[in-house]
This record gives structure tokens, C-alpha cells and sequence, in this order.
């Protein structure tokens, strides 16, 4: 039907023609979407012109049809409300209450909900005033009939009130969508969504339309006006399929809505309705936030100025890692920042942003994602450690991760996450889609980091474990086969990626075999054992059940299940234990250390080599053909003495250098060379942010830190307070225990704690403290968390007694968390 063909039916026949104009209009197949609802605003707006015409007959002007909200958006979906305002001048009130009435009952009587009022410019604008619903819907106000300059003057008059009030409205809109999120849950996450009420729905699309016409803050346009059509087109169906004006998308009427739309099943209607919610949420996430900026700047930009005697203030910019700083409250790129020529950085920016519990700014994300190398494969080390990092960075994880993949990153760096995006999980025990869920099971992962040796891989498993409903059949079954892909492109070696495919591969198999078999069958203990196969993935698997039953939702895990699971590793423990491994045999010295340690020996001062440690790029990532970057070896040769580890550690925390690996051994001199015993030190370090130090610095400030006169303490307090880190997660608790089995020579104190700058040298500083001797040290960063493992002594040169390691390990937790 076309727009002539409506009007002439409108006219001929009057309200009984109109609603058989709109049910043809309805049910024409070849029409649907905008050009449908467009079509649906006209043909109503032609009848109310009518109907209008026909109730003013006889009176002057100074009377308007206004339509509002929806309808002024000329969005009326088949069942949709008619938001009408009847505007006049103040005349004879019960002329204007006639003319009311002979526009209202006809809509009533067609059976069409009705959303009307009446009143004068000056009562529309109070109660705008009073009622920010009522002005968001006047934002939208559209004429209809009558005297259009009483319209034209409401709008305007509407859209200054709403620009001068904007930075006390702004505010009272973002508590009402926030509240309103409250009530209705996420749109991209739920089985039965509102489409319009809850969060990343219409309501907010709605939202966003208001800031802009704020003129103050406007958000990311990209993809927006196209999500916000696909969840009309799924309300138009909706409302055709159930005869009703509902917003919910109930799970028994998904199939008809996806027939409706010509869509392949139900699971593909809310994949789609899942990503056009997602695209909206993260559009008021960036615009509120800068709106917020926006107000802040506003409330001290005076105060700065008059400080600056008028000039312009320059936003002050923080390092947060190398190429990434924070400003205004966001990360963003440092001025030097190149991503075109640093494959690593959105993942240092993503981690660094999760640490210090900040946004990723828009600006940044967008210019990474258009310029940036993609990653060799295998990784290098360092990207690696930047996903182990954001991965452990707990609750902030999920808005950067959220940020990335908004702009495709996460597809770029796991193109297998694609297959689980959005993918809705038909359960009622799931409270996620599938990629939200393994994102939340990384941060419950994050929790448990304490408990396990190897919480990299506790982590990447966590993010990895359902990979594989992606795919038909067996989900546990294709994640192990997608994961160690996966893994080996990540850059784990062979040892990890059979560990990491295990943990995907038997996932389910504890919590299924805790709750469904006999424990007390031996049989039933010794099939776990045979599956699992080491203590170390044991562990790990306990912690990762229990991560991955907690982010499926409050049903999936108890006190019951935990202590049945809990039961279950307590058996199959026993079955796996065997003899308790010894301090590490360290390998023979190379030439260098050795040489090393001789000079030391001899000069009676510390000896350093630096040593640059690199790998092979890919040959289609580095065209210039050289090699990435691993970071960098240290190798330390000191004359055996008290304070050593402190001294060492503290000097790289005050040049900015992260250490990744370390091992410090005491070293006996062969006779025939030196009779005499040298402490030596392997580190793998890298620069925080900017260049490495040289090595006569280091040396120059080692040799003053082992004879007292650097403040290495005071140094570092002093520059965390003019760097303060700000932490957007409260790490768990540092963990310290004594391993009373692990070595028949010295006491094993492991340390599992949050890393941050200076940690090593709180512990080694606490360790002297406490009168022992470090005979051995072995240090691993993985990710932000540090794994270290302390061989000690007393001045006997012997084990401690037990009483006095548990007092020696207690004291140096309370100065870890202190």
C-alpha cells in the first residue's frame, strides 16, 4: 500500500477505514522494520489530522496536536502506545476539555492505548520541570496538526530548558537508568529479556538521545542507530506474534518471533538481541562517563584557572605501564605510543587498565584496534603475561574485557571466542551467556590465586573451559582440541598446554563424580587419579570446579557440593602422593657466571652482566627481520653476606624494573680458583615504562644499598607517593606456609602474592629481620601474581624447628599485608 493509497482510505472512511488501513499495513509481508513503523506514524498521523480538523472546526488558533515519545520518534510498533500532548494557549477550558474529548474517545474506541495530556506551553514546561519523564518525552516532540508555531515554541523553549538544566538533569537521568537496571536485570545476559526496560534496551537507547541533545557529552555512534533497529524489529514481531503490547520476550514465544523475523532459530534471535544490547551498554558506559568528566571539568576548571592566573590547565597524565597512562580518570596512550610497531600493547593497556581499576578510553581502544600489529604466534613472553595479568585483575576485568571487545579485539587476539559471543545458554542454572561466563569464571579464578602453584594456568583455564560449546557434540571434548591450539599460539610450552587441556577436557569431573559416585569405591577414587594425573592438576582443578560452579550462578554450588568435591581431592590426593621432592638441584654454572662469581670473590663487590633475551619473530609479523623482545637476563655475583636478597631486589624496584623470574643459590668456588662461597643470582627483568637502566648504575647503587648508605626504603616510599598506584580490586590476601616436606636441609617458606613494585624487597627485608639465612631463592611472576619459594636456615645452618618456622612465616604474612 502505498503513502496516496492510505490517505485516500483515511479520508474516505474515517476511523473504520484507518483500522483497515492498519491491519493491511500489519500484515503486508513485503513490509516490515523502519519502513513499516515510518509508514504506521503517517497513517495514524493522517487520521489525527482528521479527527483534529474535524474537533477544532469552528475555533480559532492557538491549539496543536503533539505527538511525544515513541510516536514523536515515529516508532509505533504494532501495539505501541499513542503518547499524544493537546497544547493550547489557555483559552475557554471547556472548549479546550471538547476538543479533548473528540480526539481522545475515538482512539479509545478503536481499542488503541492512549497516553495523553493536555496543557498549555507554560504547564508543559513545569512539569517538565518537575517530572523528567515527562521531558525526556517532550525532547522527542513532533507536530501534528494545528497551530504550528505553538509546537515550534514548545520545542524550543523544551530543548533550551533541557541544555541550561542539563548538569543537574544529566545526573538524575543516570540514577533513573541505573536504578532501572537494577530492577531489570541486562539485556545481553537474559533468557527473557525486556526489550525495553532493562539494561542495554530501547529505555537506554532513549537515554543516550537525551545526552546528545544536551550538547554536552554525545555517544559512540558506531553500530548504534543499527542495534537500536534490530530491537524495534524484534518488538514489531513480538507484538505481531502475541497480539499483545509486551516488551518481554518470553521463552515460549522466541521461535514464532524468530520465524517472524525469517531468523534460523531462537538461539540466533538472542545472539542478536544479545549484541545489540551489548553494543548499547557499552555506549552509556562511554557516554556517561563522559558526561561525568565533563561535569568535573566544569566544577574545577574555574578554581584551576584562577590558580593559573588564567591559562589553559593541562590534564595531568600518570605512567601506568610502558605506552599507557591514566587521565581524566581513563587509560589512554601515552604521547609516545606507537601500536603499529607494538603488537603487545592492548594487552598492557587492557592490564593496566584492570590493575588500576580504570576505563579504557574509547579513543584508545578505537586507534588500537585500527592500528594496531596483529601478535606473532607464538606470543612473545610479555603478551603472555599482560593476559595472565588482566585475566587476574578480578571484578575490573569484566569492563575492560567488555571495552576490547567492542572494538574486535578479543576476536583478534582469540579468534575462537567468536564461536561463544553472545551465545545464549538455555539452562536455568546459567545465569550468563557463554563468553560472559567464562570472563566471570577468570575473576572467581582470580580469588583462589593463593591456593594454587600455577595460577597462570588456573586462569587461562578459567577463561578456556567452555570453549568448546561453540562447537557440536561434546563441549569438554572440542575445548581440549581448540585449547591446545589455543595455548601454543598464547606461547605455553608442551608441559603447560597438557595441563591446560586436561583442566578443559575434565572440568566437569570432579563436581559430576563428588555428587553422582561412591566415594568410598576405591575404584571410583583411582579412575579420578588415572584422569587427573599430577597433585600440581589436581590443585589446580579443585580451584577451577569451584571458580567455574560459582560464575554459573547461586544454584550450581553450596556447602554441600564443596565439602562432597573437597572429600573427593582429599582421596584422590592420597592415591597421587608420593615421596616429597627435595630443594631443586641447581645445574652446573656456565663459564660466565662462574667468571662472575670469581671476580666478586676477588674484588669483594658485587659483579653484574646484562644480557638482552630475545626469540624468533614470526616471519610475516617482522619484516625488518628482528627478533622480540623477551626482556632482559641480570646475572649477579655477590660476596656471601647478610642482606643480599633486600639489597638486590629493592635497587631494581627503585630503577622500575619488574622481575619475571629470579633464583639466587649460594655458590662454592672450586679450591684450586678460590676457596670461598659467593652468592649468585639469575633474574629475568623488564622496564615498567621507558628504557633499561645501565649497568653501572645498577652496580653503583647495589654496591651503596650493601653498605647502608642508600635509603632504599625511603627511596621507594618516596616515589610511591608521588606515583601512587591505584588498585580498582582488592587483591586476595598474600598466603605464606611453610612446605614442612619439601626439603630435608632448609625450611621452605612459599610466598603467593599480589605482585606490585618493592615486594621482593619486603620479603627479603622481613627474612633478615627474622635471623634466617636465604639459602636458595626461586622466584616466578605469573601474570600479577607472585609465586616464590624461599630454602632457609638458621644461623646452625640447619632446618628451623617447626615452632619457630610457623612464627617466621606468620610474621611475614602480617608484613605482606600491612
Amino acid at each position: 500500500m502505498t503513502g496516496t493509497e492510505v490517505r485516500n482510505d483515511t479520508e474516505n472512511t474515517g476511523p473504520s477505514g484507518y483500522a483497515a488501513a492498519r491491519l493491511r499495513l500489519l500484515t503486508e509481508e513485503a513490509r516490515s522494520g523502519p519502513p513499516r513503523r515510518t509508514a504506521l506514524a503517517e497513517l495514524t498521523d493522517e487520521w489525527l489530522t482528521g479527527l483534529f480538523a474535524a474537533a477544532t472546526e469552528g475555533i480559532g488558533g492557538g491549539v496543536s496536536l503533539v505527538a511525544v515519545g515513541g510516536y514523536g520518534r515515529s516508532e509505533l510498533s504494532p501495539r505501541s502506545d499513542l503518547d499524544l500532548l493537546l497544547l493550547h494557549e489557555g483559552g475557554d477550558a471547556g472548549t479546550v476539555a471538547a476538543v479533548a474529548d473528540r480526539l481522545w474517545y475515538p482512539v479509545w474506541d478503536l481499542g488503541l492505548a492512549l497516553d495523553h495530556s493536555v496543557r498549555t506551553p507554560a504547564e508543559a514546561r513545569r512539569t517538565a520541570g518537575e517530572d523528567l519523564k515527562v521531558q525526556l518525552g517532550l525532547l522527542d516532540a513532533r507536530h501534528i496538526a494545528g497551530d504550528l508555531g505553538l509546537t515550534s515554541g514548545l520545542r524550543t523553549a523544551i530543548l533550551a530548558d533541557w541544555r541550561n538544566q542539563a548538569p543537574k538533569r544529566l545526573p538524575e537521568l543516570q540514577e533513573l537508568c541505573a536504578e532501572r537496571a537494577e530492577r531489570q536485570g541486562e539485556l545481553q545476559y537474559l533468557l527473557e529479556p525486556d526489550l525495553k526496560e532493562a539494561r542495554g534496551g530501547l529505555r537506554d537507547a532513549t537515554a543516550l538521545r537525551a545526552v546528545a541533545a544536551s550538547w554536552l557529552a554525545d555517544a559512540p555512534r558506531e553500530g548504534l542507530a543499527d542495534a537500536r533497529r534490530r530491537l524495534l524489529d524484534v518488538r514489531d514481531a513480538l507484538h505481531l506474534t502475541t497480539g499483545r503490547a509486551t516488551d518481554r520476550l518470553a521463552l515460549q514465544e522466541q521461535d514464532q518471533v524468530a520465524a517472524e523475523l525469517d531468523l534460523l532459530d531462537a538461539d540466533t534471535l538472542l545472539r542478536q538481541v544479545y549484541e545489540s544490547a551489548r553494543v548499547i551498554s557499552y555506549a552509556s558506559d562511554v557516554t556517561w562517563r563522559e558526561v561525568g568528566r565533563v561535569l568535573r571539568s566544569r566544577a574545577v576548571r574555574p578554581r584551576l584557572r584562577a590558580m593559573l592566573g588564567g591559562g589553559k590547565p593541562v590534564p595531568e597524565r600518570s605512567p601506568l605501564a610502558e605506552g599507557v597512562v591514566e587521565q581524566d580518570g581513563e587509560v589512554v596512550l601515552a604521547r609516545a605510543a606507537r601500536p603499529e610497531r607494538d603488537p603487545v600493547l592492548p594487552l598492557r593497556a587492557a592490564a593496566a587498565a584492570a590493575q588500576a581499576g580504570l576505563p579504557l578510553s574509547l579513543h584508545a581502544v578505537r586507534r588500537m584496534a585500527a592500528t594496531g600489529r596483529p601478535l606473532p604466534t607464538p606470543w612473545p613472553a610479555e603478551a603472555r603475561e599482560q593476559l595472565v595479568t588482566l585475566l587476574g585483575s578480578g571484578r575490573p576485568t569484566v569492563e575492560v574485557w567488555e571495552a576490547l571487545e567492542a572494538e574486535g579485539l578479543i576476536t583478534r587476539l582469540l579468534p575462537d571466542w567468536e564461536r561463544v559471543r553472545c551465545r545464549p545458554q538455555r539452562n536455568a542454572v546459567h545465569i550468563w551467556t557463554v563468553d560472559r561466563h567464562l570472563i566471570e569464571t577468570a575473576v572467581r579464578a582470580s580469588e583462589f590465586a593463593r591456593r594454587v602453584h600455577r595460577p597462570d594456568l588456573l586462569l587461562v583455564a578459567a577463561l578456556l573451559h567452555d570453549i568448546g560449546k561453540g562447537w557440536p557434540g561434546d563441549h569438554s571434548v572440542a575445548g581440549e582440541i581448540i585449547v591446545k591450539d589455543v595455548a601454543a599460539r598464547i606461547g605455553f610450552d608442551r608441559a603447560d598446554v597438557a595441563v591446560l587441556s586436561t583442566l578443559v577436557l575434565h572440568h566437569l569431573l570432579l563436581i559430576e563424580t563428588a555428587t553422582r559416585r561412591d566415594l568410598e569405591d576405591p575404584a571410583t577414587v583411582r579412575l579420578v587419579a588415572e584422569a587427573v594425573g599430577t597433585q600440581g592438576t589436581l590443585e589446580l582443578l579443585h580451584a577451577l570446579t569451584e571458580a567455574d560452579a560459582l560464575a554459573t550462578g547461586p544454584a550450581a554450588w553450596s556447602t554441600w557440593r564443596g565439602s562432597l568435591v573437597a572429600d573427593l581431592v582429599k582421596r584422590v590426593s592420597a592415591v597421587l602422593a608420593g615421596d616429597a621432592d627435595d630443594e631443586p638441584e641447581p645445574g652446573a654454572p656456565t663459564a660466565e657466571q662462574e667468571r662472575l662469581a670469581i671476580e666478586a670473590f676477588r674484588t669483594g663487590a658485587p659483579v653484574l652482566a646484562l644480557r638482552a633475551q630475545t626469540e624468533p619473530a614470526a616471519v610475516d609479523e617482522a619484516p625488518s627481520g628482528e627478533p622480540e623482545p623477551l626482556g632482559v637476563e641480570l646475572i649477579i655475583a655477590v660476596p656471601d653476606q647478610p642482606g643480599v636478597l633486600p639489597a638486590v631486589s629493592g635497587v631494581l624496584a627503585m630503577h622500575r624494573l619488574t622481575v619475571r623470574t629470579a633464583e639466587l643459590r649460594a655458590l662454592q668456588l672450586p679450591s684450586d680458583v678460590d676457596d670461598g662461597t659467593v652468592l649468585l643470582l639469575n633474574w629475568r627483568v623488564a622496564a615498567e615504562y621507558g628504557s633499561l637502566p645501565q649497568a653501572a648504575r645498577l652496580r653503583a647503587d647495589l654496591v651503596r644499598a650493601l653498605d647502608g648508605s642508600l635509603d632504599i626504603a625511603g627511596r621507594l616510599a618516596e616515589r610511591d607517593a608521588a606515583y601512587p598506584r591505584r588498585r580498582g580490586w582488592v587483591a586476595p590476601p598474600p598466603r605464606v606456609t611453610v612446605a614442612s616436606a619439601a626439603s630435608r636441609h632448609a625450611t621452605v617458606f612459599e610466598v603467593r602474592a599480589q605482585d606490585a613494585p618493592g615486594l621482593l624487597f619486603r620479603i627479603g627485608r622481613a627474612l633478615e629481620d627474622a635471623e634466617v639465612r636465604v639459602r636458595s631463592a626461586h622466584v616466578s611472576t605469573l601474570g600479577s601474581n607472585a609465586v616464590d619459594a624461599f630454602y632457609v636456615t638458621g644461623p646452625d645452618h640447619a632446618p628451623l624447628p617447626a615452632e619457630e618456622a610457623t612464627s617466621v612465616a606468620r610474621k611475614l604474612e602480617e608484613t605482606l599485608r600491612a
